[in-house]
């Protein structure tokens, strides 16, 4: 595994990171456990529900005969801060076995709208093949929504009012706290913790492996985007429309009478201070290297459009070349592809954790 060093320059920005995480703080509060139970019917804030994804059910298993048997599920919730929000709920599956040791593990992150069970298929998939397998609710998802509207309610809510980060950060937080926990267990192997996850969930490892050097093999899915390069370019209507209900509340406070590219950088700077300037991808991403990256795109995603990645991912093999880990850095953008993940994608996540985490 490379060995990260960390010169002054991304010190501070993960620095200056962590002071926004901060800043919209409740008060902290000691990491503890607390016991949970299987979820009978997964809470999805769009309808009708989502029932089969063809791009997870391609997961890499191994075909064990009586895999049910072997394959052990934990629920539990972590306390990541105070009020309710501060509850992280927590699904964990994994293969017993006979001896104790340290294993690979991964986290996965779901989409919008979804939620941690929806990643099931991928969740024993892994587990099938050695992994200690992890999922969460991110913030105002799942377990931690209460209605359909949750999840546009609260970026609302934190346009108005700006002490919540709903939108990447605050999940973010959530996943700091995580990997004091996981690096904590006595089956994880603490130098073998990865991390990845489809849109939403993308955007979270992207940040998280940032932030945090124990996620230590990073494969974000159509998630990575330049903020302020699709602002700059006209190209950010797309990822507008994805949360709309925001925006529209700012440009009806901002008297204009249409959703403009002044409101979109307006809104980021309130509801994610810093996502579309200093902790935007020409920046973050190239503070990830010299650990394994992988980013798998679509070449028409309209979410995530490729002309944004171009200095990011010039800086980011740069950052590798310096430390003689050219290898570990890739970008993968599957043609005729817009904003879906898909088997290939699934295919190729699973062959970098295997490569880098089964050493």
């Amino acid at each position: 595994m490379a060995t990260v060093e960390t010169d002054d320059a991304t010190a501070e920005l993960r620095s200056q990171f962590l002071q926004v995480l901060r800043s919209r703080r409740p008060s902290d509060v000691p990491l503890s456990v607390i016991p949970g139970k299987p979820v009978k019917d997964p809470f999805f804030q769009e309808s009708p529900k989502p029932t089969f994804s063809e791009a997870m059910a391609s997961c890499p298993k191994e075909d064990i005969p009586n895999f049910k048997e072997l394959l052990q599920e934990e629920n539990f919730y972590l306390t990541t801060e105070e009020g309710g929000q501060g509850l992280l709920p927590v699904l964990v599956l994994s293969m017993k076995e006979s001896e104790k040791k340290r294993r690979p593990t991964i986290v996965f992150l779901h989409s919008t709208n979804k939620c941690k069970e929806w990643l099931r298929p991928l969740l024993e998939g892994y587990a099938s093949r050695g992994y200690i397998a992890v999922a969460i609710d991110s913030r105002y998802h799942g377990e931690r929504a209460t209605s359909i509207t949750t999840y546009r309610e609260s970026l609302v809510s934190s346009w108005k009012n700006g002490d919540t980060m709903p939108f990447i950060f605050d999940t973010v937080w959530d996943l700091i706290k995580l990997a004091d926990y996981l690096t904590e267990r006595e089956d994880v192997a603490p130098s073998k913790i990865g991390i990845t996850g489809e849109s939403l969930g993308g955007m979270h490892a992207w940040f998280a492996a940032f932030v945090d050097t124990r996620y230590s093999v990073v494969v974000p899915i159509i998630g990575v985007q330049g903020f302020g390069w699709a602002i700059e370019h006209d190209k950010w209507q797309a990822r507008v429309n994805s949360i709309k209900a925001v925006f529209e509340e700012a440009r009806a406070d901002l008297d204009k009478s249409a959703i403009d590219k002044e409101v979109v950088q307006k809104v980021w700077d309130r509801i994610a201070p810093g996502l579309a300037s200093q902790f935007d991808a020409p920046y973050t991403l190239p503070t990830i290297a010299p650990r394994p990256l992988l980013i798998l795109n679509g070449e028409d995603d309209p979410r995530c459009p490729l002309g944004g990645l171009e200095i990011p991912e010039s800086r980011t093999l740069k950052a590798c070349e310096k430390t003689n880990c050219p290898q570990n850095f890739k970008l993968i953008a599957q043609p005729g592809i817009g904003h879906q993940m898909t088997p290939l994608m699934v295919k190729e996540a699973s062959d970098w954790f295997d490569r880098f985490l089964k050493v």
